[in-house]
């Protein structure tokens, strides 16, 4: 209730690492909060119902992150989804549109303006996306498709949210934020996970003017932003800073891309390899041409690993996709000994 100097050091800190008007910053205590917190203030603010997100997307375990979630194997099967419409997943493996295609990213963004048209009154409420899919399998959309797809829910009435819960704190390598691979700005940033390096924090980011729509009603988290995990999350961006964890991801990054390559090449259940930074990805099929999930396979290698000293998580809708998003302070020799191990599952199959 009473404000403690932490809190306001640490929102001017973390609004200083965002581009923009994107000033005010609202604690929560974790990802499915922080994106269930912007579904409220674009409502509130736009005046509008319907949103739109994403297939293949995931945004939380809550009722309303299970509702902008798209994947059968998250959604419960109680009343959620109300007013969320779900756009196609700009997938340039599996989708219509590949790498080959120059324009895919504004063809896919279409399939966002056609839902608008023909789903939603024509006035939405906001668009929300992981800058890159990570439940979904490390899916790294084609160029400009969120510049296209701004355009056109802006046009539409509405506020564009990235979910930047995994893409976020410079895991990209390149960027300290997913969506700036992307070349946007978006009106709401939620972020939790790495921005608190396991304490229990999440933020919402938006604009003065956006976020004075939350002063019509009361509006308060117990446990959000308290002092402790202030104090953490400062330290987190200090560090990062500090121990130049942005320039090791894109380093780190770049080695087990190259990588993981070659292991594509030697073992043909890859079919694909795929992501940015510290945020990657390897596709298991059981024919590259048919691209069948392989599942059991995935599930094996994952075992396999796990016997050999190394953790990995899957993704994917049929979990067929290795998951790669290590600690952002991983070393090159960690980078070898995670390729030797795959390489030595693979080679057991």
């Amino acid at each position: 209730i009473y404000l403690h100097p932490n809190i306001g050091e640490y929102a001017r800190k973390l609004a200083s690492k965002l581009p923009g008007e994107l000033k005010v910053c609202y604690f929560v205590n974790s990802g499915s909060e922080a994106n269930d917190l912007a579904l409220l203030i674009a409502r509130a603010y736009t005046g509008n119902y319907d949103m739109i997100a994403l297939r293949n997307g995931y945004h939380g375990g809550n009722a309303s992150g299970m509702g902008l979630t798209a994947h059968h194997t998250w959604k419960f099967n109680v009343p959620h989804s109300f007013g969320v419409h779900h756009a196609i997943t700009p997938d340039p493996y599996r989708g219509a549109f590949g790498r080959e295609d120059a324009d895919a990213g504004e063809k896919y963004a279409a399939d966002v303006k056609n839902l608008i048209d023909y789903a939603t009154p024509g006035q939405v409420a906001g668009f929300i996306a992981e800058s890159i899919q990570g439940v979904g399998g490390v899916i790294v959309f084609p160029d400009d498709y969120l510049k296209h797809v701004y355009e056109h829910v802006r046009a539409a009435g509405g506020v564009c949210i990235a979910d930047e819960v995994q893409a976020g704190f410079g895991r990209t390598g390149t960027h300290y934020w997913g969506f700036e691979t992307q070349g946007v700005i978006p009106d709401i940033v939620c972020m939790a996970k790495g921005i608190g390096n396991g304490a229990p924090l999440g933020a919402v980011v938006t604009t003065p003017k956006i976020a004075a729509a939350l002063s019509q009603r009361i509006h308060f988290n117990t446990f959000g932003g308290n002092p402790v995990v202030s104090a953490q999350g400062m330290a987190v961006l200090e560090v990062i800073e500090r121990e130049k964890l942005q320039e090791n991801a894109l380093k780190i990054g770049e080695q087990l891309s190259a990588g993981l390559h070659r292991l594509k090449e030697k073992h043909n259940i890859i079919g694909d390899v795929r992501g940015k930074g510290l945020m990657l990805g390897i596709e298991l099929v059981k024919d590259r041409a048919t691209k069948e999930p392989a599942k059991a396979e995935c599930a094996q290698v994952l075992e396999m690993c796990k016997e050999m000293g190394l953790l990995l998580g899957k993704g994917g809708l049929h979990g067929q996709t290795i998951r790669f998003s290590p600690p952002m302070c991983v070393s090159a020799a960690d980078g070898d000994f995670l390729l030797e191990v795959l390489d030595r599952a693979f080679a057991s199959l």
